[in-house]
């Protein structure tokens, strides 16, 4: 990874700055992307950047704003002079039984979760096949297996594992996409439905028995943008083996 720059979209907190820092270990520059989180994306700035002078940049950017992309990209190659990988982690998450759907929530959880990494991957295409990088996408189990009440976060999973499938075909053979489908790596922030005896009642269902942690999505990422040069249209699931035993 020395000298390759990787943006990350939501890399200021949780998975992604595990994400972030793990990549940065492994020697690239790093642009971490937020878009209300501030204070932690200009900590984690100079966290990194007091291990590597100058390795690091925090750009802001509301990921609903198609030209915000666009500049995104544009920020990145001009601060290091190159992008060679993309990881589409930022996301919203809550809660939308079909009562309760509105156009809104279509908006914010399809745009989020589907719409910007598509056209955010559009927008760095051309420099991503100038130097043969890729692209991993945060997907989740409930892509496959939808989770009740959240009827709009699994549907837009869905669509995000299909078009890691589809960009996979449509940047071949200069561009890897890959994806990485976590299970219970961290409880969702503000998830006061989710009482203790749910968590309980889903940890459960892993065949390992217990939680996972950032770190655990952090080292698939990296494995697939450092060490797996033959893989792509792939979804990896991180979860412990839930996936095969809801």
């Amino acid at each position: 990874m020395q000298g390759k720059t990787v943006l990350v979209t939501g890399g200021a907190k949780r998975v992604g700055a595990a994400i972030s820092r793990r990549l940065h270990a492994a020697g690239a520059n790093i642009v971490l992307h937020y878009r209300s989180s501030k204070r932690e994306a200009l900590d984690l700035r100079d966290e990194l950047n007091a291990f590597r002078p100058d390795s690091a940049t925090a750009c802001e950017a509301d990921l609903l704003d198609l030209a915000a992309l666009r500049s995104l990209v544009d920020q990145a190659i001009g601060k290091f002079g190159r992008l060679d990988a993309l990881v589409n982690n930022a996301s919203s998450f809550y809660a939308t039984p079909l009562a309760e759907v509105n156009e809104q929530q279509w908006h914010d959880l399809l745009g989020t979760n589907l719409r910007a990494p598509l056209f955010l991957v559009q927008a760095a295409a051309a420099e991503l096949r100038r130097h043969h990088g890729c692209v991993v996408n945060i997907a989740d189990i409930h892509a496959e297996r939808p989770m009740h009440g959240h009827l709009l976060y699994s549907v837009a999973k869905a669509g995000l594992a299909a078009l890691t499938r589809a960009l996979a075909q449509e940047m071949a053979p200069q561009v890897r996409v890959n994806a990485v489908a976590p299970g219970v790596i961290m409880w969702p922030e503000n998830a006061a439905w989710m009482d203790e005896e749910q968590r309980r009642k889903i940890v459960a269902h892993t065949l390992l028995k217990r939680e996972g942690e950032p770190e655990d999505i952090a080292r698939t990422v990296a494995f697939l943008i450092q060490d797996a040069p033959y893989v792509t249209g792939q979804i990896i699931a991180v979860d412990g083996g839930r996936s095969i035993n809801i």
